[in-house]
């Protein structure tokens, strides 16, 4: 909104102003709304899932709704971008409602409404975008058939929600490794002269989750819940789609994808085809390195966040050859 009233010569102070407002924002509403959120109950069967009873869960909805207050007032939001940031309002406020439920919502309807969010976003990027991609880090083009790449596209957003959602579970882990990934994915951007309004809305969404993380930082006041985690795993879905390289979203958020991911095949093949895997491997993989290796919270975050920290360097060095 405000983008439009401005000069360009005063869009970089713009764009200061929007990322210190999505920060204080996030960090004020926290502050005041934090009481007024559902309490969580304990996880029965996470690794010490007991000692988050009692803290506010469902913060995502504050840091959440700052980002779109940020993104509407300072962004120049296309009509794709609004659609995409309705979309995750809407993924926001399915897993807010599963928070504030007294009964945990069952899979086959989280499952389905992830789906239904996932199919509007391909639509969405169909719609505006082209199909022809590059794979990651070879520069090979590839022109896809428009039915296939829509399937792909929906398996990646839903898988993106899902695994971001199952990676919560350690204070600051879930958000830290959001905001590695989302800033590979910027200055992938970047090097790629990737335009339009999405690589700033990686900031604003960066920063609110870092307002987020004020409070969560171990030990936490408050949990994001699904309400953070789902939308959090949209943005990123919609970020890695809009560099035109799909295919990044295993190397830029790898440490997410193991540590959320192999417990929705482990459950998956064991359910559909009475296939056991990784019996010895308890996950989520944060639970793993927590009761098994003996690590503590504040290891979990940094050793998950070291990995994918290498990671990214290789990814962007990859990318600028």
């Amino acid at each position: 909104m405000l983008y439009f009233i401005v000069s360009k010569d005063q869009a970089s102070w713009l764009a200061l102003a929007g990322i210190l407002f999505a920060f204080v924002a996030t960090v004020s509403a926290t502050a005041k709304l934090a009481s007024r959120l559902p309490k969580d109950a304990g996880r029965e069967f996470a690794h010490d899932g007991k000692l988050s009873a009692g803290k506010p869960r469902g913060a995502g909805i504050i840091f959440v709704l700052c980002f779109v207050a940020a993104g509407l007032l300072f962004s120049p939001l296309s009509a794709e971008t609004i659609i995409y940031m309705i979309s995750i309002v809407l993924c926001m406020l399915t897993g807010f409602l599963d928070d504030a439920s007294k009964m945990p919502w069952g899979e086959l309807k989280k499952g389905f409404l992830d789906l239904c969010i996932a199919v509007l976003t391909a639509m969405t990027f169909m719609k505006y975008n082209s199909t022809d991609i590059e794979l990651a880090l070879f520069h090979v083009g590839l022109s896809v058939p428009r039915w296939l790449f829509a399937v792909l596209v929906v398996i990646l957003v839903w898988a993106s929600v899902n695994v971001t959602n199952c990676s919560d579970g350690v204070d600051g882990l879930s958000g830290t490794l959001t905001i590695i990934t989302l800033m590979t994915i910027y200055t992938i951007d970047r090097i790629l002269s990737v335009g339009g309004d999405i690589p700033f809305l990686i900031l604003l969404f960066s920063v609110c989750i870092l307002g987020y993380l004020w409070y969560n930082a171990t030990p936490s006041r408050l949990m994001m819940g699904d309400a953070g985690s789902r939308a959090m795993g949209l943005f990123i879905s919609i970020a890695i789609l809009k560099t035109g390289r799909p295919f990044l979203y295993i190397p830029v958020a790898l440490v997410l994808i193991l540590d959320g991911g192999l417990g929705l095949i482990k459950v998956g093949l064991l359910r559909t085809c009475r296939i056991r895997i990784l019996t010895r491997v308890r996950t989520p993989l944060h639970d793993h390195v927590r009761k098994i290796w003996g690590w503590s919270n504040t290891q979990t975050v940094f050793r998950f966040a070291i990995i994918q920290i290498i990671l990214a360097v290789a990814v962007v060095y990859g990318i600028g050859l």
